[in-house]
């Protein structure tokens, strides 16, 4: 998948005048979503197959500022783990190459009925995915 790239509002930044943690954060989500797009996957069509993802646990790295007029580059790489998660490790890149940030997040996919992660995620991500190459299936 081609990377992501962003620019950086003024609402993204914090007093100091660089990026605030949150904004990481959507920057991350939607990347996510633009890549799951690409690979065909309709949200709608998940929501109406009882599905839908959820993330459990997300790490930001703050490795060099990002602030106002940047531009930030996003890369996903997903791990697959064969049980009911899987990891997603994301890096955004300012648009002179530095590495700003890593964002790693374990995420699963939820049974909306049951409310129970479904016990393999990687099955229903593959079935609606019509590139699943680029969620790394």
């Amino acid at each position: 998948m081609e990377p992501i790239t962003l620019s950086v509002r003024l609402d993204d930044l914090d007093t100091n005048g660089h990026v605030r943690g949150p904004a990481y954060l959507v920057y991350a989500d939607h990347a996510r979503w633009v890549t799951a797009e690409a690979a065909g996957v309709d949200p709608a069509a998940l929501h109406a197959a009882g599905v839908g993802p959820v993330n459990l646990e997300t790490t930001i790295r703050h490795l060099a500022e990002l602030r106002a007029g940047d531009r930030a580059t996003v890369t996903s790489a997903y791990t697959w783990t064969g049980g009911k998660t899987s990891r997603i490790v994301q890096q955004l890149h300012r648009q002179d190459g530095e590495r700003v940030a890593e964002v790693s997040s374990v995420c699963g996919l939820l049974d909306l009925t049951e409310r129970r992660l479904v016990p393999d995620p990687a099955a229903h991500w593959r079935r609606h995915a019509t590139r699943p190459g680029l969620l790394g299936l």
